[in-house]
């Protein structure tokens, strides 16, 4: 099994941006973890940021065409109001699992509103960076 992991906007900056929000590890941290869990699970993974929308888009289409088995995607900031990365992972035909390492229920007002998800299967919020591996497992499980 190989899945796709994309974090979207500043999830580079992990650690930097708002540790009491997001915590104090970093963005190669949860990549460790990210790489450490999948070598346990048996589940090959490739890891993918970028700041950019089409970038991520483009990730999400060449994971259909390169035929993972499934995507685990932080969308950052774009959750709230990408339509093209919606549209994008409904167009794929695999497991898709939003993650969400705050509770963005409980955030600003903005935050609420997810447009992606509407192209995914589930999304797992405040979990912290183990919501990652949640997610990879219910993947695994499918």
């Amino acid at each position: 099994m190989k899945l796709l992991i994309i974090n979207g906007p500043n999830l580079n900056f992990l650690g930097i941006r708002e540790p009491d929000l997001y915590g104090k590890e970093n963005y190669e941290t949860l990549c460790s973890m990210i790489e450490d869990h999948a070598r346990k699970k048996g589940i090959s993974v490739e890891l993918f940021q970028s700041n950019h929308e089409g970038a991520i888009i483009d990730k999400i289409q060449e994971a259909y065409l390169t035929k993972l088995d499934g995507i685990v995607i932080n969308p950052g900031a774009y959750t709230h109001y990408s339509y093209a990365i919606m549209d994008a992972l409904k167009s794929v035909d695999m497991p898709k699992i939003e993650v969400h390492i705050t509770d963005i229920d409980s955030r600003e007002e903005f935050r609420r509103t997810s447009v992606t998800s509407n192209g995914c299967d589930e999304v797992i919020k405040g979990h912290g960076l183990t919501g990652y591996l949640e997610a990879m497992d219910h993947i695994a499980d499918i």
